[in-house]
């Protein structure tokens, strides 16, 4: 590796892209180690359209599950990509637009409320992220997945990694979009379905929520097939 003086870009400290997307890996391991996380992954040699997907909202009790797909563009690298939990909503925000900008290609995709119901949260969810995958302008050679299961119907090259939001820079990036994504979607409905507190707890079953749903009743972006609500239907019936 050839390193140059400090006024060249960064690509000019580097023989190869590749030496970089190394490089970085090597500097990342060093920080997670430092803090006992697991590895980063080197996903360079997966193949040349890599995408990464990710799902969120599987815990609300209201609202659709939402996941996305991206397959970053190394030429065009995005600083600060992690899980999308342990940034602010601000930041989010704007990685979001950055990620749309550079990325070689990305999607979004969501299942409502009646098919979460219909057949379940996690086969909702891992519909979603087959969607998102089948959307893509430039279809992938290998796709890594968020979490321990892979979405049966994905037919491409696939690995499932735990903790890949936070390991595997093309899952970042789809987590972040896919937040933000559904972040928005709820701060419209709580426009639609005022007083349940959407816009703040995006549909999850926080104290708030909970007691709004006791005193105003189920609506129909409300997951029937979820504990709470469930209990409530059960006492209207």
């Amino acid at each position: 590796m050839v390193f140059s003086d400090e006024s060249r870009s960064i690509w000019g400290n580097f023989e190869s892209m590749l030496d970089y997307i190394q490089y970085s890996i090597q500097v990342a391991n060093l920080m997670v180690k430092k803090h006992s996380l697991p590895p980063i992954l080197d996903w360079a040699d997966r193949g040349q359209f890599v995408a990464g997907v990710d799902e969120v909202g599987r815990g609300p009790l209201a609202g659709p599950v939402v996941a996305a797909a991206v397959i970053l563009d190394p030429k065009q690298p995005i600083e600060g990509l992690m899980d999308s939990k342990k940034i602010s909503e601000k930041r989010r925000e704007e990685l979001a637009v950055e990620i749309k900008e550079k990325a070689i290609a990305w999607a979004i995709s969501r299942v409502d409320v009646d098919e979460i119901d219909r057949i379940n949260i996690l086969q909702a969810s891992l519909r979603a992220m087959t969607i998102a995958v089948s959307e893509l302008k430039q279809q992938p050679d290998f796709v890594m997945v968020d979490g321990n299961r892979l979405p049966a119907d994905l037919n491409i090259n696939a690995e499932a990694v735990v903790k890949g939001d936070d390991r595997v820079v093309c899952i970042s990036a789809a987590s972040i979009i896919a937040k933000v994504a559904r972040d928005h979607e709820m701060v419209e409905m709580d426009t639609i379905y005022p007083g349940y507190g959407l816009a703040k707890h995006k549909g999850y079953p926080t104290k708030v929520h909970i007691e709004a749903l006791q005193n105003l009743g189920i609506t129909e972006i409300h997951r029937r097939s979820f504990g709470p609500v469930k209990k409530l239907l059960a006492l209207i019936e």
